[in-house]
């Protein structure tokens, strides 16, 4: 996979800079970098040199293009292609089913493992959805890959391979929704409600009340 756009060194010195950002956790998980105007402002450079740099980006799988909506952030590391389009492959129950494995596994280690610090951010995004209502942009983001929690679990499992498989999954699941070939079971409260029952067994360290919880919320999650 390319580390950097063939091209200016601007280009170059564009895409480490978004990199950085990135990495750095200061743009988090689904949540969308500024726009093409204001990072042209931010950095610099032409409208061309950004848009080779988001395009790499978004061929490592850091970055996701949306069009008439902005560009998000999807993973803090590069991402195996390879991996995506081999679950691309599968049926959607298949992919289902994988995921369902990796979350479990996430919310066991994350219950075990998280720190303080991970468990504060957690809380964070958990007090954040309870804000969102329906109708609004960050609603229908949410609607179409299950935001920025289930990564964050994934980060406090601390174990970066889960992470990494559960990243690369998430494009089928996401192309999955935008087709119409998958739909949200439940609606906002009851994720708010859901996440709220992992946090606190997160929060107790309690492995098996953290997977009872993850279970459930996965019966209410996506469905064929």
């Amino acid at each position: 996979m390319p580390d950097r756009p063939t091209g200016s060194p601007k280009a170059v010195d564009t895409l480490n800079f978004l990199k950085t950002r990135i990495v750095r956790g200061d743009w988090p998980i689904n949540s969308r970098i500024p726009r093409e105007p204001d990072l042209m402002a931010m950095i610099g450079v032409g409208k061309s040199t950004v848009r080779e740099a988001v395009r790499a980006l978004a061929a490592q799988g850091m970055l996701e293009p949306i069009t008439g909506v902005g560009t998000f952030v999807r993973s803090r590391t590069p991402v195996a292609s390879v991996v995506t389009d081999h679950l691309a492959e599968y049926s959607l129950e298949d992919v289902l089913v994988y995921r369902r494995a990796l979350e479990m596994e996430a919310v066991r280690q994350a219950a075990v493992l998280r720190t303080d610090e991970q468990l504060s951010q957690l809380r964070a995004v958990c007090d954040r959805d309870r804000r969102i209502t329906a109708g609004t942009p960050f609603a229908a983001e949410l609607g179409e890959t299950p935001g920025s929690f289930h990564h964050l679990v994934f980060e406090a499992s601390g174990n970066r391979l889960l992470a990494g498989l559960y990243v690369a999954v998430m494009p089928v699941i996401r192309a999955a929704v935008r087709g119409g070939r998958l739909r949200l079971g439940a609606d906002l409260e009851v994720f708010d409600a859901d996440h709220a029952a992992i946090l606190e067994a997160i929060g107790e360290r309690d492995a098996a009340a953290a997977a009872r919880a993850m279970a459930t919320h996965l019966d209410h999650d996506l469905v064929v």
